[in-house]
């Protein structure tokens, strides 16, 4: 193992055992390189690493701290590589996608407040009126980000927008099959504020599972090149 991989392996400890808690100023520079026994400039080069993955970060004339370490921060740089997967990495992202929203769509269903009802079911009807294939796909955002906000769980909703973020960039409403697609989207998306509304989690959960898989049929069936 090299000294910039002992340094990093050895800030990974201190902070996993919380002898560095989130937030938290790191010893002097001398004093944390000798407490790994490592170089100065292989420690530099480790707290770069760790700040690139959002764990650390350094603060000009401050010195260098465990960042907040919350999930969706973290979770931003993983941003990074999940915008490189090809088809059939996102295809295996998309299961475990529809597990998470499952789980969202029955949380909403238990804890939905009357306005974000209300909000879901205008998405619906929006979607269901517009033609426009870059419309529909900002609406099916909104749409999403709202049943994982509604569902409580920040880090959840963090994930989900990750792995969307990817599946955006195939355009499934677009072509010759977008018509279809985009109906069977929206058919989709109303059975599972249908459930919501119902305050049945199981059948909510139900019906974003169908809903998911439908898009990974799609995905299947079209194999579309991505496009940013």
């Amino acid at each position: 193992m090299g000294a910039v991989e002992t340094a990093m392996q050895g800030l990974r400890s201190k902070i996993a055992s919380g002898e560095l808690a989130a937030g938290q100023k790191c010893p002097p520079e001398a004093e944390l390189s000798a407490q790994l026994g490592v170089s100065r400039s292989s420690l530099r080069e480790a707290v770069r690493a760790m700040s690139a993955l959002g764990v650390m970060e350094s603060r000009h004339g401050s010195g260098t701290y465990v960042s907040s370490l919350e999930p969706t921060v973290i979770l931003q740089n993983f941003a990074l590589l999940v915008d490189l997967l090809p088809l059939d990495g996102l295809l295996e992202l998309l299961e475990i996608r529809r597990l998470m929203e499952s789980h969202a769509s029955a949380a909403a269903a238990a804890n939905a407040t009357p306005e974000v009802l209300a909000k879901l079911e205008g998405l619906v009807a929006s979607m269901a009126a517009t033609d426009s294939p870059s419309e529909y796909s900002d609406l099916d955002s909104r749409f999403h980000e709202e049943i994982c906000h509604a569902s409580g769980n920040s880090t959840l909703a963090a994930l989900v927008d990750l792995f969307r973020s990817r599946g955006g960039h195939f355009h499934i409403f677009d072509g010759e099959e977008g018509p279809a697609v985009r109906a069977g989207s929206t058919a989709g998306h109303r059975a599972i504020v249908e459930a919501i509304a119902s305050r049945d989690p199981t059948m909510a959960a139900t019906a974003a599972a169908a809903h998911i898989a439908q898009t990974e049929s799609w995905l299947k069936k079209l194999r579309p090149a991505p496009r940013l």
